[in-house]
């Protein structure tokens, strides 16, 4: 290449993204101000000058998945060594000095949501003001959904919990940013806007001195073109009667609640540091039943923690088979050094895996049974996919989040159908994680 060909030569990046929808967003935020400065955004790391990797720190399996892909463009920069290769993210922002002595080819580690140094390193001017940076967003979603991220950080002290060594206190982000972002949304075609955040009941305090959730809300669904609106991460001890009211009433917020719960039995609650007790969770979940009309409950839970009897697990076990809960992902315990429950010890790994295994298997059941109640049911759904070789689409109903939910697989397609629609789907069967489908005569605006 002549050095004229070098001056011209605009910068090729791959970006890959480890972890959560939040470092979805963060993603989105990079990849935008690289393609405003001409960067060229490529889709395989092989082609990229520069790999920047936007780690995950939360737990054990997450952090080897990060370093997993460390080393693997490591070799690509072995083949190549004219090749850069930037670490941002969790676990560069919680491990910088150990990564930096174990992982010599990195040429930068940068943390959570370091945009300006990112951008400074790659010699890239950044200047853009921090709350204006949504403006050049990138969406790397399909273009009928995305993330909204509505503040960062957390100042809940949950004892197996390293995200606020990682993300920092809470921190909310303007209303009007929000709502003008969202509008910016809408107008590139998105059709169902999930807001995420540490904890998202808790928005607004910070900035305002009370929440803002719901006000945030209410503003979202004045938006055309927005017609699903889904929250995740709501926190038991901050949600309030007045979402689950304005849940109720809304046409566009989807009938879903995403309440991580992580246990049930108080002294699991207690030792966790999470605040609450059990009975107020049982009222929030009650409430939802009895209020928002087919609202789709969704929780998570921990196994396996330090403190966890045999008799805590039972209780556990007891409340997962009473709720029958629409939607349930189980983790292990992860030891992690510099959280509270750090000290408390471990326990036996054969003991958290038989846990994980005996708590997946009850809930697999209520999946089955809770699905096939749908059969002969006709539900709206958003179509995700479609693969005119076989004639069959992937969608998702309402009380289904992206990646992380069941899917609706519909068959025998006899139209067309298109990315980002919703359709009238006839339920013809069932398994644990999906529902089978044809489609209704009733035909949706796309």
């Amino acid at each position: 290449m002549s050095n004229q060909n070098r001056t011209n030569h605009r910068k090729r990046i791959h970006v890959t993204t480890l972890g959560c929808s939040k470092n979805t967003y963060d993603s989105e935020i990079l990849m935008g101000q690289l393609a405003a400065r001409r960067a060229e955004l490529v889709s395989s790391p092989e082609e990229a000058d520069v790999l920047i990797l936007n780690t995950c720190g939360f737990i054990e399996m997450a952090k080897h998945e990060s370093v997993e892909a460390i080393l693997e463009a490591e070799q690509l920069k072995k083949a190549d060594p004219r090749k850069k290769i930037i670490v941002c993210g969790c676990l560069s922002h919680r491990y910088a000095g150990e990564l930096r002595k174990e992982m010599p080819l990195v040429d930068g580690f940068f943390g959570a949501e370091d945009y300006e140094n990112i951008l400074r390193f790659l010699e890239y001017s950044p200047e853009a003001s921090p709350e204006y940076l949504y403006e050049k967003r990138l969406l790397s979603t399909p273009s009928h959904y995305a993330y909204l991220k509505i503040s960062e950080g957390c100042n809940h002290k949950c004892a197996f919990c390293a995200i606020p060594l990682m993300r920092g206190r809470h921190r909310s982000r303007p209303l009007p940013d929000l709502v003008n972002e969202a509008r910016l949304l809408a107008q590139q075609g998105v059709r169902e806007l999930i807001i995420i955040s540490q904890d998202t009941t808790f928005y607004g305090i910070d900035l305002y001195g009370s929440q803002k959730i719901t006000d945030l809300l209410r503003q979202i669904e004045e938006i055309e073109g927005i017609e699903w609106i889904r929250l995740h991460y709501l926190y038991p001890t901050t949600v309030q009667d007045e979402l689950i009211k304005v849940m109720a009433a809304s046409p566009r917020i989807v009938p879903y609640l995403d309440m991580p719960i992580q246990h049930i039995s108080d002294a699991m609650l207690k030792i966790m540091k999470r605040g609450g007790n059990s009975r107020r969770i049982r009222t929030i979940f009650e409430q939802a039943r009895a209020k928002i009309p087919g609202v789709t409950l969704r929780t998570t839970l921990i196994v396996g923690h330090p403190g966890e009897t045999e008799a805590d697990f039972e209780t556990l076990k007891e409340f997962v088979e009473e709720f029958r809960f629409d939607r349930l992902g189980v983790f292990m315990y992860s030891h992690e050094e510099n959280t509270g429950a750090y000290s408390l010890g471990d326990l036996k790994p054969r003991i958290k895996e038989a846990r994980y295994a005996e708590l997946m298997a009850i809930q697999q059941k209520i999946s089955l049974e809770n699905n096939l109640k749908k059969v002969g049911a006709r539900l709206r759904a958003l179509i995700d996919e479609t693969d005119w070789s076989s004639m069959s689409a992937v969608g998702r109903t309402s009380g289904d989040s992206p990646e992380i939910d069941n899917e609706v697989l519909i068959e025998q397609l006899d139209r067309a159908v298109r990315v980002g629609e919703f359709v009238d789907v006839r339920i013809t069967d069932a398994s644990e994680y999906e529902l089978y489908g044809k489609l209704g005569d009733k035909q949706h605006e796309s």
